[in-house]
Parts: C-alpha cells; sequence; structure tokens
C-alpha cells in the first residue's frame, strides 16, 4: 500500500491546465523539488520530454527554469513517446526523466511524470521526498551553480534504432505488409511512421498533424473508427492506433475489427511460449476480459490479475520475476525489452508473432474468444467516500451470482477521471449489456444520495 500523496497520483501529477496542480507556478516549484532531490547533492541532469499538446511549451519553460535553478542540467528531447523518455534517461545515464502528457486525455488536461534513472518509476520514497521539498520555500542556487540547459539534437534517432532492433531477428522485415498508421496527433507522430517503414512496410499515415489542440480528438487508440473504415477501405494488412503520448496501442485487423490489448497481450504471450523466450507467465488486471484468462491457461500459461494501472502490473511483474503485462487498453509492458509500456514495440511483436507463423492479424488472434464485456462509466462531480458505493457493490454481487458462472461484475473508481466505471461480463450479451445499465443507474442513485 503507497503512502498518502499530497501532490502525486499513481502516474505523477495530473489536471485540468490552469487548475488544480496544472499552474506555471506549481511546475516551477515542482521542477526545483525535484532538481533538488534527483541530483542528491552533485548537479544532476534531467531530461524533458512531451507530447504535442499546446501547454506542453509552458510547462517544458518553468519545469526547465525550475530545475536549473536547483543547479540541474537539463536537455530537452521535444516531442517524443513516453517510453522514448524512459529509454533515452537509462542510455544517456541521466539522473531522471520527465515527461510532459496526459496520454490519452484531450489537450485541456496535462501532467507531469516522472522516470528514475533506470528507466522506471520514482521508488515512493523519492516521491515523498520531492513531496516535502515542495513545503519548503524556493531558493535558486548562485548564479555559479546554475545548471545548463541543452537541446538534444539525436534523439528520434537513438529511439528508432532501439524500436527496430527489438522486431525479430536481424533478417527480419515488414515487406508486403500494408499498415494503417494513427499517430492520434501525438508523441508518435514522427517516429512512428519511420519506423515501420524501415522494416519495409507500406504505410498509410492517418493524425500526424498535431495542432496544439487535436491530440486524440476522435482519433488514436481511443477512438479506433476511422482507423477501422480506412483499413477496410485500403484493404491494408492491419492498422496501428497509438495514444496520445505512445505508451498505448490498439491494433484493426484486415476485417475492421478491432485488436484490443487482452487480444494482443495473448498473440505475444503465445508467440513467446512457443519460442520458448516467456519468462514466467502474464499479469492482467481485474479488467482483463475472461476469455483472455482461459485462452492462456488452455496453452498452459500462468495468469494473475492485478490492480487497474500500469504501477500494479509493474508491481506484480517485479514480485513473479515475469516480464509481460497490461491492460486491456493497450498498456503492455514486456519488461525483456523495455522498462515501461511502449506501443510501438508492443506492435512489432504483433507483427513479429504474424511473420513468424505467416500469417494475419486476425490469424494469430483466433486462438482467444472473448467474453461479452460492457463497461459503462459513471461521471462523479466529486470525491467518492466508500460508504457512497456499499448499496451498488451489494447490487454488483447480486447480478455476478444470477449472470453465472462464467461472469464477472466490478465496479472501480477511474485513477485519472472523475468516473466510476461499471463492468460487467459474462457469456450472454444480451443480459450483460442490461446488467450493466441497471447497475449504473444504481450507483447513479447511490452517489446522487
Amino acid at each position: 500500500m503507497r503512502a498518502q500523496r499530497k501532490y502525486f497520483g499513481t502516474d505523477g501529477v495530473r489536471g485540468h491546465v490552469g487548475e488544480s496542480l496544472i499552474n506555471p507556478e506549481f511546475v516551477l516549484r515542482l521542477g526545483w523539488a525535484a532538481g533538488k532531490v534527483l541530483g542528491g547533492k552533485k548537479p544532476g541532469k534531467v531530461i524533458i520530454g512531451k507530447d504535442t499538446r499546446v501547454s506542453g511549451y509552458i510547462f517544458e519553460s518553468v519545469l526547465e527554469a525550475g530545475l536549473a535553478a536547483a543547479g540541474a542540467d537539463v536537455r530537452l528531447i521535444g516531442p517524443m513517446p513516453t517510453p522514448a523518455i524512459a529509454y533515452l534517461t537509462r542510455t544517456l545515464r541521466a539522473d531522471a526523466g520527465i515527461v510532459i502528457s496526459a496520454s490519452h486525455n484531450p489537450y485541456f488536461d496535462n501532467g507531469i511524470k516522472f522516470f528514475s534513472r533506470d528507466g522506471t518509476k520514482l521508488d515512493d520514497d523519492i516521491e515523498m521526498a520531492i513531496e516535502e521539498k515542495l513545503d519548503e520555500a524556493m531558493q535558486m542556487v548562485s548564479a555559479g551553480k546554475l545548471g545548463k540547459v541543452k537541446r538534444y539534437p539525436d534523439a528520434c534517432g537513438r529511439y528508432i534504432e532501439f524500436c527496430k532492433s527489438t522486431f525479430g531477428n536481424f533478417n527480419a522485415s515488414l515487406k508486403g505488409k500494408k499498415i494503417v498508421v494513427d499517430c492520434a496527433n501525438g508523441a508518435t507522430y514522427i517516429v512512428a511512421p519511420r519506423i515501420f517503414r524501415e522494416l519495409g512496410a507500406e504505410v498509410i499515415e492517418l493524425n500526424v498533424h498535431p495542432d496544439g489542440f487535436n491530440i486524440n480528438e476522435n482519433c488514436g487508440s481511443t477512438n479506433p473508427e476511422i482507423l477501422q473504415r480506412i483499413v477496410k477501405a485500403e484493404q491494408a494488412d492491419l492498422g496501428v492506433a497509438f495514444d496520445g503520448d505512445g505508451d498505448r496501442v490498439i491494433m484493426v485487423d484486415h476485417r475492421g475489427e478491432v485488436v484490443d490489448g487482452d487480444e494482443i497481450l495473448y498473440i505475444i504471450a503465445k508467440h513467446g511460449f512457443v519460442q520458448g523466450t516467456l519468462q514466467g507467465g502474464v499479469v492482467g488486471t481485474v479488467m482483463s476480459n475472461l476469455g483472455f484468462e482461459l485462452a492462456l491457461r488452455k496453452e498452459g500459461i500462468d495468469f494473475v490479475r492485478a490492480q487497474v494501472g500500469d504501477r500494479y502490473v509493474l508491481e506484480q511483474l517485479n514480485a513473479k520475476g515475469w516480464q509481460l503485462g497490461g491492460e486491456n487498453s493497450g498498456h503492455v509492458v514486456h519488461l525483456g525489452m523495455t522498462t515501461t509500456g511502449d506501443g510501438i514495440i508492443t506492435a512489432l511483436q504483433v507483427l513479429s508473432a504474424m511473420v513468424d507463423a505467416n500469417t494475419s492479424l486476425f490469424g494469430v488472434k483466433c486462438g482467444m474468444k472473448k467474453f461479452p464485456q460492457v463497461l459503462v462509466n459513471v461521471r462523479i462531480s466529486e470525491k467518492i467516500e466508500p460508504q457512497m458505493l456499499v448499496a451498488a457493490q451489494q447490487a454488483a454481487k447480486e447480478f455476478e451470482k444470477n449472470l453465472g458462472e462464467n461472469a464477472r461484475v466490478l465496479l472501480r473508481p477511474s485513477g485519472t477521471e472523475p468516473l466510476i466505471r461499471v463492468m460487467v461480463e459474462g457469456e450472454d450479451a444480451e443480459l450483460v449489456e442490461k446488467a450493466a445499465h441497471e447497475l449504473a443507474t444504481i450507483v447513479k442513485q447511490n452517489i446522487s444520495g
């Protein structure tokens, strides 16, 4: 159990721009506090990257000012995927990496996420130390000790070559594959099309013209409908959709059917199991489809569930000594290749499985049959106390019992948005749909009193 945080959430600091903590004054102090803690007794070096939302320019500037005021040197990467910052932090031997992004959220949200020198999430004690430093008065170091700020010019090239190196063997190629790549007008818009092209694929680019406001807008991994249509219209082999910061991926097969994170994990796990490279089992979450769990068990692959959030998936992976896990949102972690979720590398692992099996995306996913699953989001306007959901939790248990043996019902407050997520899963699609909406109504009634 993590200690209570004043500023940090499960994935850094996030909120509406200009409100809460996401304002220039706080981010300036956050940069200073991080510089003081992460550098220790010597001047540190911190890498800063961002996605394409318009507020990123402001927060990049104040972060670098805060860090430099603490005596830390700064290397600016510019718009790059979150996992690229994790990779570059590690390989450039920086003391920390910072990403300015609100992931799959709209442009009017933003956030600050930190990576350790190893490209992993910060340890809890470091986060707590930064929080304590934030409550102190900000004091700039003397002029002779101020940090220096430089732009790092070769970030794209380094990350592109790293991603390509994770795809199959040295002679592996995507030649003959036609791929539609939806970059969500986000951080992957430069690197993703290049990576697939340089591996031999014919690439049709989609949503690669960010204007600061159109990130994740009716596109990307959370809105694959346009991608589905274009894959079919272009008679492409498949489509790939990233979210705004590039740590998630959803795919579309040649029939226009969405291949979600559970199916992606199944494909990668089965391929690794057959190749003898899968270390241990797979970590999913409480939201992972029951069909995914049953398909893995049929293959003889162990499976456990964690709480929603890559932090909790990573905790389970480390505890068990496993390497592969993720969420049905398409956030997949493969510790044998990288330290955090990476949408591009995840897509390349699926493509590697297709090439090795000499079949389509539909072909490699067909061993898994998803159970009907309905997710209803109930928007809330205030913090939910546990007692407010007692009646709804009891109703959820009754629904689960009535739906039969292969059924699951889950109520879960979102960690990133003001929502209660109602998830119902079972064998009968009509009953699942009905139960989900009835339970959502009960939740609304209990929240409103």
